[in-house]
Order: C-alpha cells, then structure tokens, then sequence
C-alpha cells in the first residue's frame, strides 16, 4: 500500500517512525502526498545532496495545471517558474540577490541582530517567569530582522504576518491565494514608497538598479519577507526545544559558550522533520537509487529525513552540541543553496549565545508531550513553547 503523507509523529523533535522504516528499506519511496497525488520520496542524504544540485530536477513544470502537488499552498503547493527559461531565471535571481547577502554585509549587519536580541531578552526578563518564548523571542525577532533589512515597516508586521500566514496555509487553496495575493499588493505599495523616498535596506538598494520591475522588486521582496521571517521562527523554536529536552547539552553550551556555533547547526540538523522536503520535478526520465523515476513526475527530496541518515550521522536522533560531520542539508545544496543562510545563522546565534548567557537555568514549563505543532502552515513550528527559570 502507497504510503501518504504527513508522517505521524509522537514528539515535536523525533522522526516519525514510519519514516524510519521506509530509511531501513532504501533511499526512494513511492508516497501520495497530503492531497492524494502520486510522488517520489528521496530519504537517503547522499542521493538528496546529489539531486539537489542535479539539473535534470527543476521547480518548474511544462503542464503546471496537471503536475502533481504536496498542498494546497499557492507558494510551494505546486510548480514554479517557467519551465523554458527556469535555469535562466534562477540563476538571475540569484546574481541580483547575493550581494545583498554578502559576507562583508553580514558582518556588519550581526552587531544590530545582537541588539535587536539583547531588547527582547530584556523585555522577557521584566515580564518574569513563566513565559512563552515562542511569542517573547522566536516570533518577533526574525520580524525585527527581516523588517530592517528590507526596508519594511515594524509598525506593519500584523498585516503582513496575517497575509504570510495565510499565503503558506497547506490546506485552503483560496486563502493562500488571497494571502499572497495581499502580500504582493503590499509589495507594490512598499517599492512605490521606496522610490519616493529610498532609504538604506534592501528594497530602495532594488529600486536603484537598472533593468528591474517594480513588480519584479515586490515579488523578491515578499518572498523574502515570507521566508526571511517564517523559516527562522520555527529554527529559533525547535532549537530551543532540541536544548531544552536534553539538559546536559544545554548545560554544555552554558559552560562553553565558544560551542554556539556548532550547536546551531546541530539544531538545524537535529529536529526529525521529515515526511515532505523539497520539492522538484522531473525534467526527463532518470533513474534514482535503482528506480525509474519518469519526467514530470514530482520528487520529494526529503532534507529532513537525510539529515538523519544513520550512515552519515553515527547515532542521528542523538542531539549533540559538539557533533562534527557532514554539513546538514537543512538550507539545501547546490544552485538552489538558501541565500538567507548566513542572516539565519546569525539570527540563531544570537539567541542561544544571549539566551543561555541571560538564563543559563531555563527550562520547560509544560511537559514536552503538551506542545504542539502547527499542521495546516508550510513552515510548521510550534505553537508556543512554555518556559520558566
């Protein structure tokens, strides 16, 4: 019987066990996504990381209304882009986006993440103990960063929290429409600004080059705003989980500061995600682990489910803050590589070195079987993370 997504999980952190059973039995998997459409599941981190970076595996689609979808979600439910010019246009994309995410501008942008961080422990340390972490500091910290960085007023963040909500809704096809359909509005309104009025972000530094759009520019910048904040909400989230399930890790880092590097990407590897991925489309008969995979057909490579691959992490449930190996792929591989990586870093390490620096006894408020996770948004997340100290 075709396995369907999504994977039944019993803890917010931990593999869901049939997917466990399906990385026993080999790396491709035949599945029903969570609308019933046939797909292929990739689970094996060697064969992800290949096909990432594969160009025989695209985003796009030639019969976009009859290719096969994992939701309802206008943004990632289905394919993107245009299948003629899609390597093209990618690679364009990119060449406009990277500087804005240079190294150099990084830098120099990390003193203001540490600030923006410093505030809202101190407004979590005037609140007192108990606290949801998720609304005190996961929430509004990547829409603090974002916001700055785009050019986006703060003052707005409700607007367009509630259209980016409702854009990754996975289950209504008509309000992720409505959604994306405000945020790109929003977009437009914005960049008209920004050409009256430019400023030093992102948006005003589009705005000054030649040969773009203004509805080029909104696009870029709502998907950013959308993926700049949402992805790195649940990052803060279930890291902070992964730490505060596991005492002696978090002890660990107390006493060694200098770990918050490889901690953090210990938290982006470490939650069992699984049961989804990245979606691609084929773009030509090829075969994947021994399997005919036929062209057009979609191809779930699953980042999650490969960052535990047993033969690439010794013991890959285990969360160990000092574990050196392989890179995760949690922000992809290849030309697709997620171009906000380095801001998230930042963002992540920010938080646990100011976190348990500020409160080095934190801990959880509610059992962890209490969580929960949201299941009708792409991103997913938890709902709130009680703490007390």
């Amino acid at each position: 019987m075709t396995v369907q997504l999504p994977f039944e999980r019993t803890h917010p952190l931990q593999v869901a066990p049939l997917l466990r059973r399906l990385q026993r039995e080999g790396d491709i998997h035949r599945i029903r996504t969570a609308v019933g459409h046939e797909a292929w599941l990739v689970t094996g981190y060697e064969q992800v990381k290949a096909l990432l970076a594969d160009g025989r595996l695209g985003r796009s689609h030639p019969e976009p209304d009859k290719a096969a979808r994992t939701g309802e979600s206008a943004i990632f439910g289905g394919p993107l882009g245009n299948y003629d010019t899609e390597a093209a246009d990618s690679a364009r994309v990119r060449t406009l986006l990277q500087p804005q995410f240079s190294p150099k501008r990084m830098r120099a942008f990390r003193p203001r993440v540490e600030e923006l961080t410093a505030r809202l422990l101190d407004d979590l340390a005037a609140q007192g103990s108990p606290a949801d972490l998720h609304t005190a500091l996961a929430l509004p910290l990547p829409i603090l960063v974002i916001c700055e960085l785009l050019g986006v007023p703060y003052a707005e963040r409700e607007q367009f929290r509630a259209w980016s909500e409702a854009a990754g809704d996975i289950r209504d096809r008509a309000r992720s429409e409505a959604g994306l359909g405000e945020l790109f509005s929003y977009g437009r309104r914005l960049v008209a600004r920004k050409r009256e009025r430019p400023g030093e972000d992102f948006i005003s530094r589009m705005c000054a080059v030649s040969g773009i759009g203004d509805d080029e520019i909104a696009m870029m910048s709502m998907f950013m705003l959308f993926a700049g904040h949402e992805t790195t909400v649940v990052a803060i989230g279930m890291g902070a989980l992964c730490l505060l399930t596991n005492p002696g890790q978090q002890q660990a880092l107390v006493d060694n500061p200098e770990l918050v590097t490889s901690a953090v990407e210990e938290m982006l590897r470490a939650p069992g995600k699984g049961g989804g991925g990245i979606p691609r489309y084929a773009r030509t008969d090829l075969d994947i682990a021994g399997v005919r995979v036929a062209a057009g057909e979609l191809v779930l490579l699953d980042n999650g489910a490969a960052n535990h691959d047993a033969g690439i992490f010794p013991d890959p449930d285990r969360f160990d803050v000092t574990r050196r190996a392989a890179p995760h792929l949690s922000f992809g591989h290849g030309g697709h590589y997620c171009i906000g990586a380095p801001l998230a870093r930042i963002e992540l390490q920010a938080v646990f070195a100011q976190l348990l620096a500020r409160f080095p006894a934190i801990r959880l408020a509610v059992p962890v079987e209490e969580l929960r996770v949201r299941s009708d948004v792409l991103t997913g997340g938890l709902l709130a993370l009680p703490v007390e100290w």
